[in-house]
């Protein structure tokens, strides 16, 4: 189903562009959006307002912002971050998305609710929080530093938005016979169409016009069956809005089906063997049996365990490639560890499920084989080795303010206490970086 959405999604974009709509767009946004602060936090807020799921997420931005960002000077690695730090982190502490549903599912039984459990992690979630305080601060403030440095000021002063000799997607950035005549809607009218269109074959594929309430929809919802409905949706109207508004010939329509497939191809390819080696080390090593054992031998550290299950869901995401199948394995861990019906481990229960949601977001965020790390190299069009070198040092840094935030929160189990104190670190932190390298350069 995700490879499918991918295709529809690759053929919707390369109609755009043809049609001009992307051109259109960035002649606009050069006008109204003047700094590259505004373009970055651009990006930010449609990251932000795209919740429904991490993948229609990275491709939609990526399509939507290039041509702003590319304006402005803005890297491709530093899209592509943005890009990638909008996606799961705002998906995880979205109440109504794909990731919701998927968490809610791990958790619940006959004792715990799922939705409420999900919704009362959000506050102490403090990878996703934090990572988003990031992007806003690193934008505002220009601080920039590791690989993305030198990235970023080879677009600024030497006018290269790649760095490296590698152009994944050389071509697929050209407006063609309709750019001359391309609209601003041309651009927001098929992407808000396959907005709406995903988000009915989401709650469709939950049974939400069966008559299943629309929270439970999405929580027994398929995320590819659901998204390849949408795209398809989306796609016929953009083919027919595109016809009757003459922006573009019925021939040349037609040859963006396997342009956007060709452009895909990469993204696939690496999918499939990143999610055949996940496979591998969650069934065949058994990495689930593993965690589980060294959890329930930590029963004496009931204060400090939540911050040693960030560590343990980062490795794991890491290892894995995967935030859902590290959240899959982690979660219903921390409810057996933690006993949700005694008041006095309720919070720490609470505490638990957002260290494991957190570092399991974290770790997908710094692997290479990771598939929201793939698809926001696709979405920016980015080298996808670029990407997650200029990554990591960021999402590092997040990391452990966020290992600190949890250690607290074990002790002070306050949610707006220990919010405060992450956001400060967090803010902190950045600042004495920018001291460091404004020092070194």
């Amino acid at each position: 189903g995700i490879f499918l959405f991918l295709v529809l999604l690759g053929a919707i974009v390369a109609l755009i562009n043809r049609a001009g709509g992307s051109a259109a767009f960035g002649e606009w946004a050069k006008v109204h959006i003047k700094t590259r602060v505004g373009a970055q936090l651009a990006t930010f807020v449609l990251g932000v307002l795209i919740f429904i799921d991490d993948y229609f997420n990275c491709l939609t931005v990526g399509s939507v912002m290039k041509p702003v960002t590319d304006g402005h000077k803005v890297s491709r690695a530093k899209l592509a971050y943005i890009i990638d730090a909008t996606a799961a982190p705002v998906c995880m502490i979205a109440p109504v998305s794909s990731w919701a549903a998927a968490v809610a599912g791990y958790v619940q039984s006959d004792s715990v609710n799922g939705i409420e459990l999900f919704i009362r992690q959000i506050p102490y979630n403090y990878y996703c929080l934090l990572t988003l305080l990031m992007i806003i601060v690193i934008s505002l403030l220009n601080i920039d530093y590791g690989p993305m440095l030198t990235h970023e000021y080879n677009a600024q002063v030497k006018d290269d938005l790649f760095t490296t000799e590698h152009r994944p997607f050389a071509g697929d950035d050209e407006y063609e016979e309709g750019a001359k005549k391309g609209s601003v809607l041309d651009l927001i009218l098929p992407v808000i169409v396959l907005i709406a269109a995903c988000v009915i074959g989401l709650i469709y594929t939950g049974g939400f016009f069966d008559g299943v309430a629309f929270i439970d929809a999405f929580a027994d919802c398929s995320a590819g069956p659901g998204l390849c409905i949408g795209s398809l949706i989306a796609l016929v109207f953009t083919f027919v809005y595109f016809w009757l508004r003459g922006a573009i010939s019925f021939e040349k329509s037609m040859e963006s089906i396997p342009n956007g497939f060709i452009q895909m191809i990469a993204p696939i390819l690496i999918l499939c063997l990143a999610w055949t080696l996940c496979g591998v080390t969650r069934y065949g090593l058994y990495s689930m049996d593993f965690v589980s054992a060294a959890m329930k031998g930590a029963g004496g550290l009931m204060n400090i365990l939540p911050a040693i299950i960030f560590i343990i869901g980062a490795f794991i995401g890491f290892a894995t490639g995967t935030s859902w199948g590290t959240i899959g394995i982690m979660a219903p861990i921390v409810v057996n560890v933690f006993n949700y019906d005694n008041p006095a481990q309720q919070t720490l229960c609470v505490i638990g499920l957002a260290a494991a949601c957190a570092g399991g977001v974290m770790g997908d965020h710094c692997s290479p084989i990771s598939d929201t790390t793939i698809m926001a190299s696709a979405g920016a069009h980015c080298y996808h080795l670029n990407h997650v070198f200029t990554q990591l040092p960021y999402a590092i840094t997040v990391g452990v303010v966020s290992f600190v935030s949890f250690l607290i929160a074990g002790f002070i189990q306050n949610a707006v206490i220990c919010l405060a104190i992450g956001i400060v670190l967090m803010i902190g932190t950045l600042l004495v970086i920018k001291a460091i390298v404004s020092k070194k350069n």
